[in-house]
């Protein structure tokens, strides 16, 4: 995917740079949302736009964490 040169705002890939587009979309690579270009924290916008990984990892710690208590 290339990029346009008359200033348009492109979208790309959090985990693929590579892939930019003049529009929103999703990654053909990895299915991912695209996200604004050059955005600051564009990377946390992403990962609060699908919480479900944040989810399940912060569900992941709470179950090592009791786990770890409980065999002391």
């Amino acid at each position: 995917m290339s990029a346009p040169d008359d200033g348009e705002l492109l979208y790309t890939c959090p985990m693929h740079m590579g892939v930019r587009q003049p529009g929103p979309g999703k990654c053909p690579l990895c299915g991912m949302a695209l996200v604004p270009e050059g955005g600051r924290f564009a990377i946390i916008r992403h990962a609060l736009a699908n919480p479900l990984p944040i989810l399940v990892m912060a569900a992941i710690m709470v179950v090592l964490t009791i786990a770890a208590i409980m065999t002391r």
